[in-house]
This record gives C-alpha cells, structure tokens and sequence, in this order.
C-alpha cells in the first residue's frame, strides 16, 4: 500500500497511515519551543530552550526540596464541607469529588515535614490542578496547623502559592481564610520562626491578599502572574493601559514587592542560604557557592 497519494494540493498522507506521537511525550511552550518531557522531567519542568517554567504540583515541590525525596505528609485526612448548600450546574460535593479523582488529592494544598538540607522544614505547598488552586476551609486549616507544627518542631515554614484566590463555593467562609491564615503567621512570628513565601504562576486573588505577601522573604519563580485582580480587570476598572509585564513577578521585583526570584533549579540551594544567615549557622561549602 502507498503511503502517499497525489491530489490536486501536493502529496498528502492518508490519515489511516499517519504516525501519531504519543500524549505526553512532548511539550510546547508559550514561546513555541518543543521539548522532550524526559528532558523537562530531569530539568524540574523547565524548559531548557526558553527557561520557561512549567507549573508543577506539590509532589513535585517536595521532590525538589527534601532531602533524597524523603517527608511525612501531614493533614491528609481533612476534606471540604458543603456549609452554603452550593449548586450551580452541580453541586459543591460533586466538585470535590470530581476534583479529588481528577487529582488524586484531597484539597487545594498538600502538607509535608522533612529534612533539607540536613535542616528540619515544614511545606505548605498549594495545587492549581484542584479547583485552580482556590482557598477554601480546608487551606486556611492546613495552613493553621503547619504553622502550628512548624512551632512545636521549631522548624521554618515555607508556603509555596499558586491560587486563582478564594473559592466561591464557599462564600465568606473562604473570604475568613484570609484573617485566619493572618493571624495564626503572627504567631509564627512572635516565636521568631521563619516563614518563606514562594509565589509561583498564578498567585493572585485573596491568596495574594493574606499569606502570600506575609513572609519573612518573599520569592518568585521568573515570569509568575502575582497581584490581586487579574490584568484584564484592572484594565477594564482603571480604563487606563497596563505597563509592559504588568503583575508579572520581574515587574513586582522592580517595583519592590519581592524580594528576588529565583530559578526553580536554584531554590533548595537559595532559601537554605537564607536560612542559614538568618538562623546563625555556618555557611556550607555547597551553600557558599551559591
């Protein structure tokens, strides 16, 4: 049989012939480059062509922080509630379901403690996969008892972001989220423990409004969507147009509202240094390279 056959137009491959690649085995970024996915595994899912970062989840995170990929999880047993009876073309407890199976997560952030570099630290680490990362009941009370581990360890607290904001499912009682997160980093503070914010793509809504911008030290992953409202509403409420890279984290680095970004390659190496310098600790050799 022909693998080719001549029409009008050129010369054609008949569809019953064509050689598909599988799913997942490459990617294209917003650039337009291809890349490998083994390629993007080993390389944290940064792109190599462009350094595009791709969005990851917390397994991921924690695979890159902890020591030999070695953590306790904590908090998995919580779940949402439906308080508001929501229903719009389904209902909340579908949603949740949907998500969870979807994800094989049980919320919008996952809980982790071990050790990196030699030093103890609890993570926070959000999911944009389940329900766009939004904050609901569950993340505000995860994120009250990590910190609340992180002081009967008197390990650090890193948060790492990545929310469309409050989840509207649960209508004020995510909006609380908010004051409780606040007040419980407070705490946090009083007992002079660290606690490092990871702003990665997107962190923005009331995420961006509470916990997010409350850290020790504030850090971004280059090219990450952070601010309140997205671009598009502040544009069309100010009627004004929007500098170059407006709300994108090189834009907040220059305008002060963090404190640097980071290469997600380098962040084990960077926020161990900092914590180092400010817990007193000698420098290491692999540290002071950096």
């Amino acid at each position: 049989m022909a693998w080719f056959k001549r029409t009008r137009k050129g010369i054609q491959t008949n569809t019953k012939d064509k050689k598909n690649t599988p799913d997942g085995l490459w990617h294209k970024t917003p650039s337009g480059k291809i890349v490998d996915n083994d390629e993007l595994v080993k390389n944290n899912f940064v792109s190599p062509e462009d350094n595009f970062h791709m969005r990851i989840g917390s397994s991921e995170y924690f695979k890159i922080f902890f020591d030999d990929d070695k953590y306790e999880n904590l908090f998995d047993n919580l779940t949402a509630s439906d308080p508001l009876k929501f229903t719009d073309t389904k209902t909340y407890p579908q949603r949740i379901k949907e998500a969870q199976k979807k994800t094989g997560l049980k919320d919008a952030i996952a809980v982790a403690y071990g050790k990196s570099k030699g030093k103890n630290l609890t993570i926070a680490a959000m999911d944009f996969t389940y329900i766009g990362g939004s904050m609901g009941s569950v993340v505000g009370e995860k994120i009250s008892r990590a910190v609340d581990h992180s002081i009967k360890t008197k390990s650090p607290l890193l948060i790492i972001s990545k929310s469309g904001g409050a989840r509207m499912m649960e209508g004020a009682i995510s909006l609380m989220q908010m004051a409780k997160t606040s007040a419980k980093l407070s705490e946090l503070s009083n007992k002079k423990i660290p606690y490092i914010s990871l702003c990665t793509d997107p962190t923005t809504g009331g995420t961006t409004a509470s916990f997010a911008m409350l850290g020790d030290i504030i850090i971004s992953e280059p090219g990450a969507l952070i601010g309140f409202a997205g671009p598009r509403v502040v544009k069309d409420t100010t009627g004004q147009d929007l500098p170059d890279g407006f709300q994108k984290s090189e834009f907040l680095l220059e305008h002060g509202f963090i404190d640097f970004i980071s290469h997600r390659n380098d962040l084990k190496d960077k926020i161990n240094l900092y914590l180092d310098l400010i817990l007193n600790k000698p420098l290491r050799k692999n540290s002071q390279e950096h």
